[in-house]
């Protein structure tokens, strides 16, 4: 097994999760392996009811895909969802 991507949450477990680094090497590439480590990163317990925020130059509809709005140029946020 080798280690081909990652993907880095800070957050505080109560309110708010920043994504952050979520990076996948070139070779491997293509095959969807960004998409898998945001879904595990937002969508799982224990964080998927936070409100995320994310900065990204790039790849604005990945996150798009996930509920993430584009607010301004570089920062997407994701809305916690509280039952």
């Amino acid at each position: 097994a080798e280690q081909v991507g990652f993907a880095r949450v800070i957050s505080d477990a109560a309110a708010m999760a920043w994504l952050g680094d979520v990076f996948v090497l070139p070779t491997h590439r293509g095959h969807d392996l960004g998409v898998e480590l945001v879904r595990e990163a937002v969508e799982q317990p224990p964080y998927r009811d936070l409100t995320w925020f994310l900065n990204t130059r790039d790849a604005h509809s990945l996150y798009a895909r996930f509920g993430f709005e584009k607010p301004n140029e570089r920062t997407m946020v994701r809305l916690g969802r509280r039952t």
